[in-house]
């Protein structure tokens, strides 16, 4: 039996320092800095109305500054933005935090607000007038990348009252992710008197103990029960106010402005997720069913489904293991990858140690171009923290290669930006199998396998969660009930029948991205079959790949995810394409299968 996990048994995972940005909430460089953007946003208004009188090089010079004092604006209140937020994450409980977080985005929308003009302008402007100003005035031709992509957006841009109008209510619509962020954060699961934090509650889901499973499955399925009422009225509010700028906009479907920004056809999602759909009877329910039965059990109980397998499912980690490991996984990619990973261990850039008020999750915020990005997670030492820190890690190297573009040209679509994280993810993974004895490796192959039900099964699952609340949020307010039927029925859909969800109807109240990111989700099932593509190109030539990979995170968003993909030789348009992940998947399935037999 595993012990139960503290926070302060990992009292050696790092608190970042943050004051590469700003030393404190009371720093005097916030108003400097706030009145820097002021005055920028003063000079790019100066070119307001003026754009489409003039013509050639004329018009390339004008675009050039205006985009420039565009981006340098948005850099200085980017970094504002990031410190408020950065700071807030970790303490969700300190009302000073929040309300500063909150004050500094109603400032941050106050100045930015007045720049609402510059992309419906510039949208106004004739595409061949457009071609011959960036043909005419070289400078200005590195904006092509953000202009394509502001340019698609055209038909479904506003008045630039309307889109004012939108910008100022920015800040009071992002209240409702507050409010999510900060009942998760007070939420406690209580086990036998001891209040557990959501982080600590999920944790305890891969103890090897089902008695601490099952303890803490139902007491988390308490909390939750206790939350729906008001996580409700959050999903409901967030929907049909998407819903409401959505029909204003002109998009048919809930996801078509998320997949117009990530620059895809929502015809290949849907392809996508019908794919993986097709794929859950040979993948997730076979597994599950599998597993049931190792564990001698006819169904697995919601508690059991991440529930290790014999001692190297369960081995646990300290942060100076987990660091040596994953930066040993960097190193394997060869480049420069090991030296920007080992940059976030060796300078105060990852907040991992896990504590009250702190909310769940992981992310790492690439702050903008011109910094450096900071990682977030809640080390528990579970082999599934390792693969969180390299997938966050991931994240970070990417960010920290594209930003060599700039602000505007270094954000990346979510069609690639799961990319580098799954990839750090997948080659940790393999160096944890390939130092496994055989005794081990079913234990490590059943985690990574969960691990990509869980990025591409449990995320399409999730997906069509959210197009259908989404859907029938049209018709009216959804009540906890109706959201937990919608809910159950895509997950029963996508475990199979092996796998017992009684008390799991209200787990949806603690997904964020549901409420941070409307369909967010798919990204990750994207990513992670694109990955597997990725993973077969860098078997057949590994040094040949790393230098075609490390320019591909480079590009940022200069590309098309298609663009990107090109001198690696795939095609994400073939829809064999999407089946390459899938058959992986279904292989290590099939590997775990006779492992099973042979034991």
């Amino acid at each position: 039996m595993n012990a139960p996990v503290k926070p302060t048994e990992f009292a050696d995972a790092p608190l970042w320092d943050l004051s590469d940005l700003y030393a404190s909430r009371e720093d005097a460089r916030i108003g400097t800095d706030l009145d820097r953007a002021r005055d920028l946003v003063g000079q790019l208004n100066a070119y307001q109305g003026k754009l489409s009188a003039l013509f050639g090089v004329e018009l390339g010079k004008a675009l050039d500054h205006a985009i420039r004092l565009y981006e340098e604006a948005g850099e200085i209140l980017g970094a504002l933005g990031a410190f408020a937020f950065l700071g807030a994450s970790t303490d969700r409980e300190n009302a000073a935090a929040q309300s500063f977080e909150a004050d500094l985005r109603e400032k941050i929308t106050a100045i930015a607000t007045p720049t609402v003009w510059v992309t419906l302008e510039i949208n106004g402007l004739d595409d061949d007038a457009v071609k011959a100003a960036l043909e005419a005035f070289e400078p200005a031709r590195r904006w092509s990348p953000w202009l394509r992509r502001l340019r698609a957006m055209k038909p479904h841009e506003l008045s630039q009252e309307l889109e004012t109008f939108i910008a100022e209510r920015g800040p009071l619509s992002a209240q409702w992710p507050r409010l999510f962020d900060e009942t998760l954060a007070a939420m406690r699961a209580d086990v036998d008197g001891e209040k557990l934090t959501l982080s600590e509650g999920l944790n305890r889901l891969s103890d090897t103990d089902e008695e601490v499973r099952r303890k803490a499955g139902q007491a988390m399925t308490e909390a939750f029960n206790g939350i729906t009422r008001t996580m409700a009225m959050v999903l409901n509010t967030v929907a049909a106010e998407k819903a409401l700028e959505d029909k204003k906009r002109g998009f048919a479907r809930p996801a078509d402005s998320r997949h117009l920004g990530n620059e895809v056809h929502g015809e290949s999602v849907d392809a996508m997720a019908d794919a993986v759909a097709q794929a859950y009877p040979r993948i997730a329910h076979r597994y599950y069913a599998l597993k049931a039965k190792l564990l001698g059990k006819d169904r697995l109980n919601h508690w059991d489904r991440n529930a290790p397998l014999g001692p190297a499912g369960a081995k646990t980690y300290d942060w100076q293991g987990g660091r040596e490991l994953v930066m040993a996984s960097f190193a394997d990619l060869g480049g420069d990858f090991a030296e920007r990973a080992g940059w976030f261990f060796d300078r105060p850039w990852i907040d991992a140690r896990p504590r009250a008020g702190k909310q769940s999750g992981a992310y790492s915020h690439p702050v903008t171009a011109g910094t450096h990005p900071y990682v977030f997670l809640n080390w528990m030492g579970e082999r599934r923290d390792v693969l969180t820190l390299a997938h966050e890690l991931g994240h970070g190297v990417h960010q920290t290669l594209a930003a060599e573009q700039g602000g505007l040209l270094a954000d990346t679509p979510l069609t690639l930006a799961e990319t580098a994280s799954i990839f750090a993810e997948g080659l940790t993974f393999d160096r944890l199998l390939s130092e496994a004895t055989d005794e081990d490796r079913r234990a490590l192959l059943a985690g990574r396998i969960e691990d990509g039900l869980n990025t591409v099964v449990r995320q399409i699952a999730f997906h069509r969660f959210e197009t259908r609340l989404h859907d029938e949020r049209a018709s009216g307010e959804l009540s906890v009930e109706r959201i937990s039927q919608i809910w159950t029925e895509e997950l029963i859909a996508s475990l199979g029948p092996s796998v017992d969800l009684e008390g799991y109807e209200n787990w949806w109240a603690y997904v964020s991205h549901f409420v941070h990111s409307p369909f967010y989700v798919y990204a990750y099932a994207f990513g992670d079959l694109l990955v597997a593509a990725l993973m077969e190109t860098r078997a057949k030539d590994p040094q040949g790949f790393t230098p075609l990979y490390r320019q591909l995170l480079a590009d940022g968003g200069t590309k098309t995810y298609v663009e990107a993909l090109e001198p690696l030789g795939l095609n994400p348009r073939d829809p064999a394409f999407w089946t390459i992940g899938t058959k992986r998947l279904e292989g290590l399935v099939d590997q775990f299968e006779a492992l099973c037999v042979s034991n």
